[in-house]
């Protein structure tokens, strides 16, 4: 089998397939609320390197590493802000056993790193260079291990995302980066996909891709993309949205996605300019193999509407519907103000 780059991959490839959920599936492996995922590197290595083979398995091309909170000050929520170098090398050591275990095709692992938690400066006290150090130990950890392209996700502002980018730029390696897009089409921050597509453009140090991950539903997400591939048609787009949309139920949170439904979603999303797709919260290796299968057995086709997107995953966002609720409550104020 002819090696690759992961950047060569992307480049080269009409579509790679990213694996589903870390934390809901381990969840049904035995892990506790309020406990940190990171510490099952070493705790139950095991449990971590049989999800990966699993997803795997299912037909993915790139596996994320259990680190999304492995920065230090998500650990240190758990005392763990002295581990960061331990849990994250070990992390990847995980991933990437299996990932050379499997000999049918390269499987890529991808260095994942999620938010701090904290929010920066000048909304909130957190300065950006603590960001932006933090991020840089983190990518560092990873790079040493071995994992092929750090992946940044679930960003919802500008400073961090920033400061995420800048210091995993430290390390050397591509770069993905996905923001979340979860209230009324927009991030907590509120930044538009569409702001999101420009704003990624004046990166200091260019990803490879960029996308949306997580959010409210396959539906969000494909209106999400649909706004970033308008926005910047000469990017990689990364789709990596929830398996359907979580619901509460019996004191457990459940999403309502079938695998029928993440099979539309994938093809759905690559037909929307989407590169790389993949899961986020509630997608199983069921889910993710159906996906493997709908992607395998489509030919890209034309670029879809808010309609098809609605009647085959469900309702999306007025802002997906070019109708922005946020710009025009401010319009009317302005005219009351007036």
């Amino acid at each position: 089998m002819q090696k690759q780059t992961f950047t060569q991959a992307l480049n080269s490839r009409p579509w790679m397939l990213a694996d589903g959920a870390t934390g809901t599936n381990y969840f049904q492996m035995g892990l506790m609320s309020g406990d940190a995922p990171e510490m099952w590197n070493v705790e139950h290595a095991d449990r971590v390197r049989k999800l990966h083979r699993q997803f795997i398995e299912a037909g993915a091309d790139i596996v994320l590493t259990n680190t999304f909170g492995g920065n230090r000050h998500r650990l240190k929520l758990h005392d763990g802000q002295d581990r960061v170098r331990e849990l994250n090398m070990a992390a990847v050591k995980n991933a990437r056993a299996e990932a050379d275990a499997f000999t049918s095709r390269q499987i890529f692992v991808a260095g994942s790193i999620g938010p701090t938690g904290e929010i920066y400066m000048p909304v909130g006290t957190f300065p950006y260079e603590e960001g932006v150090s933090a991020f840089a130990e983190q990518a560092a950890a990873l790079k040493e291990a071995g994992a092929d392209v750090l992946w940044i996700e679930t960003m919802s502002g500008e400073e961090e995302l920033r400061a995420a980018v800048e210091g995993a730029a430290t390390a050397g390696l591509p770069i993905v980066t996905t923001m979340s897009f979860d209230t009324n089409g927009r991030t907590m921050m509120g930044i538009t996909p569409t702001a999101f597509g420009a704003l990624a453009s004046t990166l200091g140090t260019q990803p490879v891709a960029i996308g949306a991950n997580c959010g409210v539903g396959a539906s969000e997400l494909i209106a999400t993309v649909m706004g970033i591939t308008a926005a910047r048609p000469d990017a990689h787009v990364v789709a990596k949205g929830n398996c359907g949309v979580p619901q509460y139920r019996d004191g457990h949170i459940h999403y309502t996605g079938t695998p029928e439904l993440m099979a539309d979603y994938a093809r759905i999303a690559l037909d929307a300019g989407a590169r790389i797709i993949g899961g986020c919260c509630g997608t199983s290796p069921e889910h993710l193999a159906s996906m493997r299968q709908a992607l395998e057995g489509h030919t890209k086709g034309a670029r879809p509407t808010v309609e098809l997107v609605e009647a085959k995953l469900g309702a999306v966002s007025a802002l997906a519907k070019g109708i922005d609720q946020a710009a025009d409550g401010a319009a009317r104020r302005e005219r009351r103000r007036s």
